[in-house]
């Protein structure tokens, strides 16, 4: 079952904290990942953990151009409707 994109937000703000260890006070589609200080090693984790939860591949060479929240989360979108 396909998440809406408010939960989905909502599941990368959970992740992205527990991976940075720190809280994000606001996260919304348009903030750029690199501002809140996760690399590029961060993010596969937060993408690792959106997969397992969410039970889709995400390509490692489709993460290439991802740079804000949104984009990310239509990337997860595009998977989750491949099933």
């Amino acid at each position: 079952m396909a998440l809406s994109r408010a939960e989905l937000l909502s599941m990368f703000h959970k992740t992205a904290a527990e991976i940075a260890e720190k809280e994000f006070k606001s996260i919304t589609e348009a903030t750029v990942i690199s501002e809140l200080g996760i690399d590029s090693l961060g993010m596969l984790e937060i993408v690792g953990a959106m997969e397992r939860e969410l039970k889709v591949q995400i390509p490692d060479e489709s993460l290439a151009g991802i740079q804000t929240v949104k984009d990310l989360l239509e990337l997860v979108e595009k998977r989750q409707a491949l099933g």
